[in-house]
Parts: structure tokens; C-alpha cells; sequence
């Protein structure tokens, strides 16, 4: 089902909205501005429960947690906003300090075009040009989402470049498996995650020793256990908090992770064809609004981003878990999320 809201984007046109559903009753919501993933509503119990943090259509433009967006060129950070590639020093659009996060004013802040759509899926397409943000060549990609029959998701990224880029796409969705409506405490949950190494960044979030084994570490979540368990003990302690890339096991006919609400009546499963995986709890989400109009608090979702490792422009040690795209070659990169009851 598409409609159109009655008020315009920032680009003066009204917003797109998609609703798809399977037939177990599973229904997510979807928008062109962003490409973003508004709402997912899970069957359980016999009753339609909401696990992803959301905001009024109106604000999505103005909220800073890039909520269910789609973010590029590079999700993540880019040190002092610059990279060396192919010999020459690209100088991009710095938005945090003076680093660049999730490709800067970038693919969450643009309307996508609405390019086919169906029952049980949708596809959305960007174009961005040569120059844009700093970036060198033109890029086309498209992103697809699909609900399928047993209530997963699955969110495909493909494209290219005429030139030599850094591209690295992801959907930056919070989960809140108990009440994402609200937005409880995401610490009560539980979490396992098929990550044997994990990256420390500095207070600005930019990488600041090589990858580390997770064994002995709050970061060693191959075992599942509360989120709260070991919560802001060593690296934690820069970033408030998880905000923290991990290697994922590539094994991806297993689940990279395996997401539990506080008291087991639904679990999310997680894989993906990307090399990393980005685990932020919602560390400073305060402010945020909801759907009701009031203000999400800090912890309130956890966003579970499949990518490449952050700021790889600047690691070539890091590049063969993607993160730079040969020109003329073929972007293509799947997640699956699907919820149990």
C-alpha cells in the first residue's frame, strides 16, 4: 500500500510511504525520503508488538539518531574527513567535529526514487554525483527491502561507481524487542554475537588500535548474556557505552546475532554477507522524539548496523573487509533480520 502525506518533505514534496506485509500478519512501513525503515511490527501472541524506534513523519528530517535511514556513502566515520586513494588526498565534508560521519550530509538526508514495489517488497534508487560530499565518482545504488513468509526482513544494498570510491551502506534501525514504543531499558536485553574480534575507538569514535580478541573483554558476547552484564567497563568507557565494530564469523547461513527481549517471547536473528558489524546501545539517544511526540532516553534501542570496519579509507590493513569500491565493479551486500515469536 503506498500514500502520500498531506505536508512536504524539505525538498517541498509530499513524503512516500510503503506498507508491506506477509501472510502471518508481519507489516513494516518504509519511506523514500532517506529510504528509511519506519516501523516493523512483529506477530506475537497473537498481538502486532512494534520493535523498532520511530518518530513522527515530520521530524524524521530533523532528528539526529538517523533512525531506520539508509546511510552513506561511508556509514560510520571517516578520520579528519580525508583518505588517501589511488595517491591523491580526498578532502570530504566534514559533519562531526572535524571527522565525517555516515557520508556527511548524506544518502539519509535525500529523497530516494521509488523504483518498483510490490505485496512483499519495495525498491528504492539514489543517484550521487562526483564531488559529492568530497567524494570522487558518480555512484547509482539501489536498496531493496522484502518481508518474507517466515517474518524476516531482508535489506539488499547494489550499485557503483565510475571511479575508485570508499562506499560502505547500511540501515541504521534501533531494536527495541519489548517496547519499542516507549523505548525501555535495551540493557535488560539479552545478547550473543558470532564476533571473535572487536575494534577500540577513541571519545570521538574514530579507531585507535588494530582489532582485538574479545576473550577476557566486556566485548565477548559469543556466549549470550544481559547487555547489561559488563556495561561500561574498559573501551566502553570512551564512547558511554557498546558503540563498538565487530568481525563477524563469516559463516552467514548462522546468525551473526542473536538479539532476546527481557523475557524471552521474542529473539532476532541476524545475518548478513558484510565483513562488520557495528553495535551502538543507543548510548546518547536521548532527546530523540517518538511517535507520541514525547523523547526517547539514552538506551532505548540498540542499532545492530552491518557494514565494513570504520574509517578503512584510512586502513589498508582493513580494506579486504571491503569499504573501497573499484570502479566499474558491482556493490552488492544483503542483511536478513528476522524476528521468532
Amino acid at each position: 500500500m503506498l500514500e502520500k502525506t498531506t505536508f512536504n518533505a524539505p525538498d517541498g514534496k509530499p513524503y512516500q510511504i510503503v506498507s508491506l506485509q506477509n501472510e502471518k500478519g508481519m507489516r513494516i512501513k518504509l519511506m523514500d525520503w532517506g529510504a528509511t525503515w519506519l516501523s516493523c511490527q512483529v506477530p506475537v501472541k497473537d498481538e502486532l508488538r512494534e520493535v523498532l524506534l520511530g518518530c513522527k513523519i515530520e521530524d524524521y528530517p530533523v532528528q539526529q539518531a538517523y533512525l531506520g535511514a539508509s546511510v552513506g556513502r561511508y556509514a560510520n566515520r571517516i578520520a579528519n574527513a580525508q583518505f588517501e586513494l589511488n595517491g591523491q588526498m580526498v578532502h570530504l565534508t566534514a559533519n562531526q567535529g572535524k571527522h565525517q560521519l555516515h557520508g556527511g550530509e548524506g544518502f539519509a538526508q535525500r529523497r530516494w526514487e521509488m523504483q518498483k514495489c510490490g505485496e512483499n517488497f519495495v525498491c528504492f534508487s539514489l543517484y550521487s554525483a562526483d564531488g559529492d560530499q568530497g567524494f570522487p565518482g558518480n555512484v547509482n545504488v539501489t536498496v531493496t527491502y522484502t518481508v518474507t513468509e517466515d517474518n524476516a526482513v531482508k535489506i539488499e544494498y547494489e550499485g557503483g561507481s565510475d571511479q575508485d570510491t570508499a562506499l560502505n551502506l547500511t540501515n541504521h534501525a534501533y531494536f527495541n524487542l519489548e517496547n519499542a514504543e516507549q523505548g525501555s531499558d535495551i540493557r535488560e536485553h539479552s545478547l550473543r554475537l558470532n564476533a571473535d574480534f572487536y575494534l577500540s575507538v577513541d571519545e570521538e569514535g574514530i579507531p585507535n588500535s588494530p582489532l582485538k580478541h574479545v576473550v577476557g573483554t566486556s566485548f565477548d558476547f559469543r556466549v549470550a548474556k544481559a547487555i547489561k552484564q559488563d556495561f561500561l567497563q574498559d573501551d566502553q568507557l570512551a564512547t558511554k557505552g557498546y558503540d563498538h565494530s565487530f568481525i563477524v564469523n563469516k559463516a552467514w547461513q548462522k546468525p551473526c546475532v542473536l538479539l532476546t527481549s527481557p523475557n524471552g517471547d521474542l529473539s532476532l536473528e541476524v545475518r548478513t554477507s558484510q565483513a562488520a558489524l557495528q553495535v551502538y546501545t543507543g548510548n546518547y539517544l536521548a532527546g530523540t522524539p517518538k511517535r507520541n511526540g514525547e523523547k526517547y532516553a539514552d538506551f532505548a534501542g540498540v542499532a545492530l548496523e552491518t557494514q565494513c570496519l570504520p574509517d578503512t579509507p584510512n586502513h589498508p590493513e582493513w580494506q579486504n573487509y571491503g569499504g573501497i569500491q573499484k570502479a566499474n565493479e558491482r556493490y552488492y551486500q544483503w542483511t536478513e533480520f528476522q524476528f521468532r515469536g
